[in-house]
């Protein structure tokens, strides 16, 4: 007799408790949830995914087709090539000079990421708010995480202080600190004093700092400053193709490491021998011109970032003229306001977390965002992460080329993410 009604594996499911707690990424659930919304008919403010609207430079694309017979599989750490180029763009940008040799190329710095947890035993520091997949990944391999709540009134970023007493609390243990700036969620980083004083703390307790750079070249007034410097003996410096050079769907990342971290390369490449085996050939070929020196990549960089700090401050003034006080952007695309003023007209719509907020939002204005809990903020804090890149990147940036990037620009090839601030504060005032 057939039990149809009875999963016959039910007794030989073993699922990791720590994965079978977790729900898939919170990005691309609101990227999904709107392009479904879209394909419906509906009109949606696609501000919850943070993918950069702009085209891969031009020099970078042909580098592809000319590499596109590429098959072979490459050395595990990365082509040496594109290794060096990366070190010589780190000495340019950073000021820090790593060996080709400690220097791993992976299929997006989130795979790299995961595999530096895998291997290193240390217990992980996060400052909150922080990017969706930090912690998720920690849980997966079973790993500690240590939350550093960080303040609005320090525009979200660690103080040397906090990094203090938590390391006092245990000088001996082993702590890999993740140190994202630009910052996703928030859009603010740090300046060269910041970064010194939190250097001093590592320092001292021998923190390993992961120094997640992948914004910094989107600096709105390209003056991103690293951590490395100040600390190069335990700075592991993170980047990628994904955000300054548009290509997040070409999967590349990058992990650099100083000489006295070669033991925790040589771990790390031997963890990716027997997963990813090697990024795609033709990716890492092409990718060894966009970190070479290029005036055109130069000219890309300098009308990308015009184009963001214009539309970061305009967006950020629209919410300030509700009522709410956020500091402009510095880099990146999010904003990371606090609508807590806003708390009893919200609880009066019966909405008393972020994440029934940003429900809220997507239902009654179709305005897709990020609630802050996802970011590891608490769910009663009315926090929201927005990205402002819904326009079309590649004709702002061609209009960028001879056209002032001021207001009335954004206003022309911005404009339906300033259509989305603006119903985004009438739907607040109206509380």
């Amino acid at each position: 007799m057939i039990m149809n009604d009875v999963n016959p594996f039910q007794h030989e499911i073993n699922l990791n408790l720590n994965i079978r707690s977790l729900k898939p990424s919170a990005t691309l659930l609101i990227n999904e949830r709107s392009n479904a919304l879209v394909q419906q008919g509906s009109k949606v403010y696609k501000l919850g995914l943070g993918q950069s609207p702009f085209p891969v430079p031009d020099p970078v694309v042909r580098a592809l087709q000319e590499n596109a017979f590429q098959k072979d599989y490459l050395p595990v750490k990365g082509l040496p090539a594109l290794r060096d180029a990366i070190c010589g763009f780190y000495e340019r940008h950073s000021g820090v000079r790593h060996d080709p040799e400690y220097t791993i190329i992976g299929p997006g710095s989130k795979e790299l990421l995961f595999l530096l947890q895998l291997v290193y035993y240390g217990e992980l520091v996060i400052p909150t708010p922080s990017w969706v997949s930090y912690a998720p990944q920690a849980k997966i391999i079973g790993r500690n995480i240590h939350w550093v709540p960080t303040q609005k009134e320090n525009k979200w970023l660690l103080m040397p202080e906090e990094l203090e007493k938590l390391c006092a609390e245990d000088p001996t243990c082993p702590r890999l600190l993740i140190l994202n700036y630009p910052n996703n969620p928030t859009g603010y980083t740090y300046s060269r004093n910041e970064l010194m004083e939190i250097a001093k703390v590592a320092r001292k307790y021998k923190v390993i700092v992961v120094a997640d750079e992948i914004y910094g070249l989107l600096h709105h007034h390209q003056e991103h400053h690293s951590i490395a410097p100040f600390y190069p003996e335990g700075t592991i410096l993170s980047g990628g193709l994904s955000k300054w050079c548009g290509a997040g769907g070409w999967r590349l990342g990058t992990f650099s490491f100083p000489r006295a971290l070669d033991w925790l390369a040589n771990s790390i490449a031997v963890a990716a021998s027997e997963t990813f085996t090697s990024t795609s050939a033709p990716i890492q070929y092409a990718a060894v011109s966009a970190f070479l020196p290029n005036p055109e990549i130069d000219d890309y960089l300098q009308r990308a970032s015009s184009i963001l700090r214009e539309l970061g401050a305009f967006c950020n003034a629209i919410l300030n003229s509700t009522g709410i006080d956020n500091p402009a952007p510095e880099g990146g695309f999010y904003l990371f306001p606090d609508f807590s003023m806003f708390i009893p007209g919200l609880s009066a719509k019966g909405i008393y977390s972020s994440r029934q907020l940003a429900e809220a939002l997507l239902e009654e204005k179709a305005i897709a965002l990020l609630p802050g809990s996802e970011f590891g903020r608490s769910e009663k804090e009315m926090t929201l992460r927005l990205s402002y890149v819904n326009f079309d990147g590649k004709t702002a940036m061609e209009a960028a080329k001879t056209e002032t990037v001021n207001r009335l620009f954004i206003e022309k090839y911005c404009s339906d993410t300033i259509e989305s601030m603006w119903e985004l504060k009438e739907w607040f005032l109206k509380l």
